[in-house]
């Protein structure tokens, strides 16, 4: 549909180029702004070669009329079939000029951002196409596709932003913008509504991350008993057991890879992937990375070669290489590297598969090369989509899910790189991966604060388990100690206490008697009586009959100036 649309617009265009060339009036009378659909092609060659196939066609027009009204009734017919193709398209389609105003708006567009077409033309894009990011905040400058496109002069696309429309109302857009011409000669928008797609990817992704999680428990454990089957210390087993049980194992590991593959994509489309980035010589990283996958290569009869350490533990034969360090994150590369090398081994029947490193003062550049079946050219495009993989009577003998490319471009993104493929079908192919390359003075400086950082947390470990050490002594002698409490003595049964008056009894006062507390056991003296030390002597009740026979005993001597009353 674009390309009848494109070809329509570049004859309606050509054929005004002439009409404006024979009779400026003939161009006023079907004047229109139709842009080119979106696509970034130029229009100049077009209009050349339309030029000229027109006056091809009419040799004969000169001033004539008659030949006049036909060119323009063609020329109508033109712009009609234009503006059908136009409407017609589902996806929403504003054309700007070059001072970003607005000269085409088709239904598509009006019906998804509730703007009409009287309401729309002419007006500046922002009043009409308002861009929200993820946080549904207005976009800036330096992220607004429209602005970038229009700064950059070249295609930009975006589907992580929302529009918003007339009625305050947002909907997830995929949003393409392509210029026309010249820089600043205006733009084309082309948009749609994705919000049932993302939340259907979203769906799927979630599906897929929690099967892989609830799968890979299970999984991993099945491995882990193959292994120890296959372990002569935990199990003795014959060479024909054995071999099924190795098949077994690998078939059990594969599995595993491919659930950790899954979460791996799903992270990464939710955007949960971790990017914890530290400095690398990359050359001795991917040595070792090399180093763990030849026994895989020699198995298969292939030679790896790798241009900077070509034969690892010796000098001849090596190349001076500079140091480049890169800022990433461990893992991510090493995955890329493994998928990719990996790759190259399983697809490569015969011959080499050569690793190299170069660069130069911004970037550094691994390439991955082999001679083996080689990607046809129509399926480059798509080599690193997701669950994409090359369909031929090459590839089907050999198991794959096309995830393992579509996660090394998430991750080489995430590092700040690019990922692209170069091949020739049954000629072999070579990927590169491109990184940001870090100086070496910055380098150095991010090493010695790294190691800086890194004695700081050890010693806080380090304090940390310590004062966990002392605390779980504590708790352990706490642990071992038993208090046990002594048992009272039982008290002696209550005395009764009888209170007597000079006549006759009044009352029969119970009172309560405490006993003393024990006594220490006595100590012995030979030379001496038995002591008590401490011991105080029990109180003694005395009549009040003999305190009225001899008061003058149990008184104290008056004070003077102080006169006691005899008693009556």
């Amino acid at each position: 549909m674009l390309v009848v649309a494109l070809f329509l617009l570049c004859a309606l265009l050509t054929g005004l180029a002439v009409a404006t060339y024979l009779h400026p009036q003939t161009a006023a009378l079907y004047k229109v702004s139709i842009p080119l659909i979106p696509g970034g092609v130029a229009l100049s060659g077009f209009v050349l070669s339309g030029a000229i196939l027109w006056l091809s066609r009419t040799p004969h027009i000169g001033h004539s009329g008659q030949s006049y009204r036909e060119l323009a009734s063609e020329l109508s017919q033109i712009a009609g079939k234009s503006e059908v193709v136009i409407n017609a398209i589902n996806d929403g389609v504003i054309a700007l000029d070059g001072k970003g105003n607005i000269q085409l708006i088709n239904p598509a567009a009006q019906q998804l951002l509730g703007w009409t077409k009287q309401d729309a033309m002419g007006l500046a894009y922002r009043s009409i196409i308002k861009i929200l990011d993820t946080k549904n905040q207005p976009v800036a400058d330096n992220n607004d596709p429209i602005t970038q496109a229009q700064f950059k002069n070249q295609v930009v696309k975006n589907d992580s932003f929302s529009l918003q429309t007339n009625s305050g109302k947002s909907f997830l857009a995929a949003i393409s913008v392509s210029p026309v011409g010249q820089p600043g000669s205006g733009v084309i928008i082309v948009f749609r509504d994705i919000t049932s797609e993302k939340s259907d990817e979203r769906q799927r992704a979630e599906f897929i991350s929690t099967a892989s999680h609830e799968m890979r428990t299970p999984v991993a454990s099945i491995e882990g008993y193959l292994g120890l089957a296959l372990n002569p210390a935990t199990a003795t087993i014959d060479a024909k057991a054995r071999d099924f049980i190795t098949k077994a194992h690998e078939a059990a590991q594969h599995l595993g890879r491919l659930f950790q593959d899954l979460l791996d994509v799903s992270k990464a489309d939710d955007s949960r992937l971790k990017n914890d980035p530290s400095v690398i010589d990359i050359v001795p990283f991917i040595q070792g990375i090399v180093e763990g996958l030849t026994p895989k290569a020699n198995d298969k009869g292939l030679r790896i070669l790798y241009k900077p350490m070509p034969e690892t533990g010796k000098d001849e034969g090596r190349r001076l290489n500079p140091v480049y360090y890169v800022n990433v994150d461990n893992d991510h590369l090493r995955e890329i590297a493994d998928n990719l090398i990996e790759n190259a081994i399983k697809y490569t029947p015969k011959g080499d598969v050569i690793i190299d490193v170069t660069g130069d003062n911004s970037k550094v550049v691994l390439s991955i090369a082999d001679t083996g079946i080689g990607i046809p050219r129509e399926d480059q495009a798509h080599l690193f989509q997701k669950f994409y993989r090359v369909d031929n009577r090459d590839t089907r003998e050999i198991g794959g899910t096309g995830l393992g490319l579509y996660l090394c471009r998430r991750l080489a993104e995430a590092m700040g790189g690019r990922i692209w493929v170069e091949s020739e079908y049954k000629k072999g192919s070579t990927f590169f991966i491109e990184l940001p390359r870090l100086a070496h003075d910055e380098a150095t400086r991010m090493i010695e604060q790294a190691s800086v950082d890194a004695e700081k947390q050890m010693s806080a470990e380090q304090a940390i388990a310590a004062t966990d050490a002392q605390m779980s002594a504590v708790e352990q002698q706490l642990s071992d100690l038993s208090f046990t409490i002594p048992s009272m003595p039982e008290p002696a049964p209550s005395a009764a206490v009888v209170v007597e008056t000079a006549s006759a009894p009044i009352a029969s006062v119970v009172t309560p008697v405490i006993p003393a507390p024990p006594l220490p056991a006595p100590s012995t003296n030979p030379q001496g009586p038995v002591a008590y030390p401490h011991a105080t002597p029990a109180p003694v009740n005395t009549p009040i009959s003999a305190i009225e026979a001899n008061p003058g005993q149990f008184t104290r001597s008056p004070q003077p100036g102080i006169s006691v009353p005899p008693r009556q």
